[in-house]
């Protein structure tokens, strides 16, 4: 009996583990999460489906109205149908010279299907990227087959816990500083000025080997030519004798 109870317990708490994974992580995202501020980037809305009995067949990503792109521009996903939506803008952007007069404001995929137990990724590249904010948000809208909507559009408050539906939210972070390229640059350089500095202390040493042992080797000539003279003429004096 008190075996049972632990089982039954120890299941419990495994099926919580599970229920609270499902919430926190089966939710639509941006990955990368992270892209640099005023650049152009490659990102993927990761659809995952969170139905045993359903398919999702349908997803809408709407677009910041305050941080208008230039750009956005879908990649084809197999089975799916793209569509993009333009609107007007108030205020038109200056983009390499460019005056562009209308931005994107939405992007919806359908006519695919993501079954049970599975993702699909949607890739689309956007530019440029707004250089005086730190995040942009996107709102989405998941559609099953079964008529549910799900729409994940919740912003995530600060010091505040996860809501249950969050909007997709891209992150955007500085560009490198160019002194970090520098500091590279000026550190191979000193390498590689260190490297032929210690060939030459190699060279002059080996150099000076060379010399020592070649004096050496002549030195040890002389001994012997000279002992052979002294020999030879004591060998004489014997003989004159």
């Amino acid at each position: 009996m008190k075996t049972s109870r632990v089982s039954f317990a120890a299941a419990l708490a495994a099926g919580t583990v599970l229920v609270l994974s499902g919430t926190a992580f089966a939710h639509v995202g941006v990955q990368p999460g992270e892209a640099v501020k005023g650049g152009y980037a490659t990102i993927n809305f990761k659809v995952p489906n969170e139905r045993d009995a359903a398919s999702t067949t349908q997803l809408e990503v709407t677009f910041p109205a305050d941080q208008p792109l230039s750009s956005v521009m879908p990649q084809d996903v197999p089975g799916w149908t793209v569509n993009v939506e333009k609107s007007k803008l108030d205020k038109p952007l200056t983009v390499h010279g460019k005056q562009i007069n209308e931005a994107v404001t939405k992007v919806t995929w359908s006519g695919g299907s993501i079954g049970p137990g599975k993702f699909q990724q949607f890739p689309l590249s956007l530019g440029k990227l707004p250089d005086n904010a730190d995040k942009m948000v996107f709102k989405a809208v998941q559609t099953y087959d079964d008529g549910e909507v799900v729409r994940w559009i919740e912003e995530a408050k600060e010091g505040a816990a996860e809501p249950a539906n969050p909007a997709p939210v891209l992150k955007l972070t500085a560009a490198p500083a160019a002194d970090d390229h520098h500091d590279d640059a000026t550190k191979a350089d000193g390498d590689k000025n260190g490297a032929a500095d210690h060939k030459d202390g190699h060279d002059e040493a080996a150099a000076k080997s060379g010399s020592d042992t070649t004096a050496r080797a002549l030195g040890i000539a002389g001994i012997v030519v000279g002992l052979g003279g002294v020999a030879f003429g004591v060998a004489s004096r014997r003989r004159t004798s």
